[in-house]
């Protein structure tokens, strides 16, 4: 199972990458693993300031439809709109085209609490 070493992670399934004040969200191989063919992305958070673990769009696949939480506080200010037409690419891609969100960061701090790679291989017994 791929866990990019370059990447943060959340307890929650979510991976981050971080340039400058600017995260990239997506979820991580495991979960869309877990979620199956996933068929539908919903972010309705666009252009909103939220809160590090509140709500910002779902996903929903064959089996379930899962929340998405916000890995760190700031202004939700892209979305990959390919995956209104395409939302597989999250299965095939989790890592690259399968992005969900851009966040311009409000608190770097918040940073310290993501987890490496090492530590998410943990949570989930890879």
């Amino acid at each position: 199972m791929s866990i990019p070493a370059n990447l943060k992670y959340t307890k929650d399934h979510e991976w981050v990458s971080i340039e400058g004040d600017v995260a990239t969200v997506g979820i991580t191989h495991f979960a869309q693993k877990e979620l199956g063919d996933i068929v539908y992305v919903e972010v309705e958070t666009l252009d909103q300031t939220l809160d590090k673990d509140e709500v910002f769009g779902t996903v929903e696949a064959v089996k379930t439809v899962s929340d998405l939480f916000l890995p760190l506080t700031g202004e939700i200010i892209e979305f990959n709109e390919s995956l209104e037409s395409a939302p597989e690419t999250v299965n095939s891609d989790p890592y690259g085209a399968g992005w969900m969100i851009k966040i311009k960061i409000a608190n770097a701090s918040e940073i310290d609490s993501l987890l490496s790679d090492e530590a998410y291989k943990e949570l989930i017994g890879a």
